[in-house]
């Protein structure tokens, strides 16, 4: 266990000291009536018996043995409401606490490298947001019910036992330390086998989410039975773990429910012969109940103490999962950057050098040029580098070497949020969140509905709208729901067309769309990209021939560029490409 986190997890708790120390004032008070009703009940049974022994006292002992049945009711009806308002306190400070930690995780996941998103699975991530923290959150509620008021009742207990009998008192503390060796020894592995739990169970999770969303190729492959295979190894693995820290957790309170049970059959037997050494005089009836039940007392806390130090374990092993996310490596802070403002659209590479592991070389020393205005196609075989360019010039990933320009300043200088709002995109993989149509479309801008049914015209997206069943303010669901791929890629399309910004990228954007529409679509970007520097990113040749320059790569490196005619006259990579179409060689 790393003490940094434990620390960490103290100061998120810091942030709610007032309600902290009105739980550890409740638990004083809680702590002391518990402790005073064996003290009260010890008193009755010596009240009891001395009116056996001389039943003249008969008024006298019945007053006096009613008020302490009274006062024993009294104190026990004030320990249960304290104890359901610590309880409140207890499940306030924890959740907000957990609260805290959940944004935390999830703002600083905004500001993450994307190259740390792309390397981890996102079931990983979603584990440790949501199954970590919530058995962070079992621990520490755990811990706030029971740690601090078992330590107090430890203590206490001693002190009333001392009281009662000093020797008794130091027979117990003498035997205590067998248990906490015991204790200490089990939460120790328990801390291990959580730690491999948490992880395994993370990997678990990161499966079935890519399960889930890869179903029609899993079955379209029949790798079913191969899936099933690679679940069952890890869930094996999970249940190897799991099983082990649960059972070195379960051993907790039977071993020190063992070894306090010996340590009252000790106590029990040394108190009763005092009782009968020189007729009680030693030790009354009275005293030796009382004894006997702080004895218990002070035993329960250990075994609930053990349980919270183990289940603590569990929660900081949960808890370091989180914070290791927490404290990856943010990108590069822009506050202080330029914020871009009438953008003209000129954007320029000058030397860039890129590649996503240094081992593997992608881009190198690339240079281009895009006047305000002008449509830039990028063209290419796949993994030549053409959405990487895109990457680079959004931001998602900063160039190694080299530097890329818009209208003359470095985009490393300026904001990410001024750049990307200066740019608007279409990608070939769609991305639509649940909610209605239109919230889809504006993505939470203040527009008007005028606007958004004239960009969804544009789009040609307005008359399939139009059809489902409550128009723009149908409901759809995270994947698009019964919308065809198309259709979540005409939604993309309008969101673009709503903006307007005065640069545009188009990767693959009408690669989901029919032959028919895709014409139309064309139309619309056309007039869309009129005076807007634009770059369109096409495996079909079809859809660039009308591009003010066609850029033509291989290997991370512009190989040809020029207009159409201009590439095909030359005869060279381009030309191969674009006859491939419709000859089949490719």
């Amino acid at each position: 266990m790393k003490k940094q986190n434990l620390s960490r997890v103290l100061k998120h708790i810091g942030r709610y000291s007032p309600l902290l120390a009105l739980s550890v004032f409740l638990s004083l008070i809680f702590v002391f009536l518990t402790l005073l009703l064996p003290w009260l009940a010890g008193r009755a049974i010596d009240i009891a018996d001395m009116y056996l022994a001389s039943p003249d006292l008969l008024m006298d002992s019945g007053r006096e043995l009613i008020s302490e049945c009274v006062l024993i009711a009294v104190c026990a009806c004030a320990a249960a409401f304290i104890q359901w308002v610590m309880n409140l306190l207890n499940n306030r400070i924890t959740y907000n606490v957990l609260h805290d930690m959940r944004r935390e995780a999830f703002v600083h996941m905004q500001s993450l490298d994307l190259s740390y998103i792309d390397s981890h699975p996102s079931g990983d991530l979603v584990s440790r947001m949501t199954s970590d923290a919530d058995q962070f959150a079992d621990g520490l509620l755990m811990g706030f019910t029971q740690l601090f008021t078992g330590v107090a009742t430890i203590i206490g207990a001693l002190i009333f036992m001392a009281r009662a009998d000093i020797k008794t008192a130091l027979l117990v503390v003498a035997l205590t330390p067998i248990s906490m060796f015991v204790a200490k020894f089990i939460s120790t592995h328990t801390y291990d086998m959580s730690r491999k739990m948490s992880k395994t169970r993370g990997e678990q999770t990161a499966y079935i989410n890519e399960m889930l969303a890869n179903q029609r190729i899993v079955r379209a492959f029949s790798q079913e039975k191969n899936q099933l295979e690679k679940f069952d190894e890890i869930n094996n693995r999970l249940c190897e773990t799991s099983t082990r820290a649960v059972f070195f957790s379960s051993l907790t309170n039977p071993s020190t429910r063992f070894i306090n049970n010996l340590i009252y059959a000790v106590i029990v037997l040394a108190g009763a012969y005092l009782c009968t050494k020189n007729g009680g005089e030693v030790l009354t009836a009275g005293a030796l109940t009382a004894l006997l039940l702080y004895v218990n007392q002070y035993a329960k806390p250990f075994n609930e103490v053990s349980g919270v130090v183990t289940e603590l374990q569990g929660s900081l092993a949960a808890a370091e999962r989180l914070f290791d996310l927490i404290d990856e490596k943010e990108q590069i802070s822009d506050a202080d950057g330029t914020v871009l403002s009438d953008v003209k659209g000129s954007v320029e590479f000058k030397g860039v050098d890129f590649s996503y592991t240094p081992e593997k070389k992608l881009i190198q020393g690339l240079d281009l040029k895009a006047a305000p205005g002008q449509r830039i196609a990028i063209v290419g075989p796949t993994g030549c580098g053409k959405t990487t360019l895109i990457n680079l010039l959004m931001r998602f990933y900063d160039v190694d070497n080299g530097g890329i320009y818009t209208d003359g300043t470095d985009i490393r200088s300026c904001t990410r949020r001024s750049l990307r709002q200066s740019i608007g995109m279409v990608l070939q993989e769609t991305w639509l969140k649940s909610g209605t149509i239109r919230n889809n479309i504006c993505m939470g801008k203040d527009v008007s509905d005028e606007d958004i049914i004239n960009a969804a015209k544009a789009s040609h997206a307005h008359s399939f709208i139009k059809r489902l069943p409550n128009g723009y303010d149908t409901v759809i669901s995270e994947d698009g729901g019964s919308l065809s791929q198309g259709q979540k890629q005409l939604l993309c399309i309008t969101r673009v067309m709503l903006a307007l910004p005065p640069m545009l990228i188009l990767d693959e954007a009408t690669s989901s769309i029919d032959t028919r529409t895709e014409i139309l679509i064309n139309r619309a970007f056309t007039k869309m990209m009129k005076g807007r520097t634009s770059f369109v990113v096409a495996h079909r040749l079809s859809t660039v021939m009308n591009a003010d320059i066609i850029l033509v790569m291989k290997d991370g490196n512009i190989i040809e560029q020029g207009t159409h005619k201009e590439l095909l006259d030359k005869g060279g990579f381009y030309s191969e490409l674009f006859y491939s179409q419709f000859s089949g060689v490719r």
